[in-house]
């Protein structure tokens, strides 16, 4: 399978303001963005850009969206992968195709992402008939990971980074962890979604230790479910 069929060419504008973030890693993704804004001048004191970035943590706490984020804000386009639709497809052709993408994203200097990182280091480690030609991904991933150039930008993101091969971890100078936010982190993100709404549909119960997306989801739910309601109820007082 040729994996530009596997691409997304991801459109959507999203602001780093519009992802909840710590504090610390807010920081850090901003240092990220005027570092690439400001590289030439960097380059010209013989200091490295980061441009290979890790973002590890929980499902659903804004990793996509701050890949998206970070491109919107430099102006770059993204090249959305996800790596576990690699594992499932004709892997003896992988190796070529993925150098392909990887050469395509340095020639545009897009931002290049790659989800699911954790699947080729699982196959690694697997008793698999193809555990050979998985090595040899492996390493094709590390050479094109060693020589991505500073002018454009990788970020990987993984859920299960404990499980990745350590060599490709150390390929990483910056690693961002997602944690499950708070429940006053939660607040706060109820609050903004629910700002949009009339306020007689902001009254909904709140979810705790879940992430974003999936208090994200809930909200939405809730309030469709208000809302029906209330129209539902406006239906039968009509004469």
């Amino acid at each position: 399978m040729n994996l530009y069929n596997l691409i997304i060419q991801d459109k959507e504008e999203i602001s780093l303001n519009d992802v909840f973030l710590g504090k610390n890693n807010r920081d850090q993704l901003v240092q990220l963005i005027k570092e690439h804004t400001y590289v030439k001048e960097l380059q010209e004191y013989g200091l490295p850009v980061n441009n290979k970035i890790l973002l590890q943590g929980n499902s659903g706490c804004g990793k996509t969206m701050t890949a998206k984020a970070v491109a919107n804000a430099l102006g770059k386009n993204i090249l959305i992968l996800n790596l576990s639709n690699i594992v499932s497809s004709r892997i003896g052709e992988t190796s070529q195709n993925i150098k392909m993408i990887f050469d395509k994203a340095a020639r545009e200097r897009s931002v290049l992402f790659l989800d699911e990182l954790d699947q080729i280091g699982k196959a690694r480690g697997s008793d698999d008939k193809d555990v050979g030609e998985m090595r040899r991904l492996v390493n094709t991933l590390l050479q094109l990971i060693d020589y991505y150039p500073e002018n454009a930008l990788l970020i990987c993101a993984t859920n299960h980074a404990e499980i990745i091969d350590t060599a490709l971890l150390r390929r990483f100078q910056l690693k961002i962890n997602y944690e499950m936010p708070s429940a006053e982190f939660l607040d706060t993100y109820y609050d903004t979604i629910l700002s949009q709404f009339p306020e007689d549909l902001r009254s909904i119960h709140r979810k705790y230790g879940i992430s974003f997306a999936e208090a994200k989801d809930h909200t939405f739910t809730a309030v469709k479910s208000a809302l029906i309601k209330k129209l539902e109820s406006q239906e039968i007082t009509q004469p």
